[in-house]
């Protein structure tokens, strides 16, 4: 488990918007601390030293609750 960052707000179209210091990869498994699955990730934009990660969450997710929590990438 990697921090991957803190949640800044979910989006219009319901993505989770994060700040990393590392780049993921697409399609990487995003957790809380409990290890309970959040979602994947689905787009890196921004600056390449600090960039913006979106993750689109899983169906029984509530995003609102994640604003300001810290999320991991989780390795399989």
């Amino acid at each position: 488990m990697r921090r991957l960052g803190k949640v800044l707000h979910v989006s219009k179209t319901g993505s989770i918007i994060l700040r990393t210091k590392k780049i993921p990869r697409i399609g990487a498994s995003v957790v809380d601390k409990s290890l309970d699955r959040i979602g994947t990730v689905s787009d890196v934009f921004g600056p390449v030293n600090h960039p913006y990660v979106a993750v689109s969450s899983a169906n029984n997710v509530d995003t609102n609750r994640l604003v300001k929590m810290v999320l991991y990438l989780y390795k399989d």
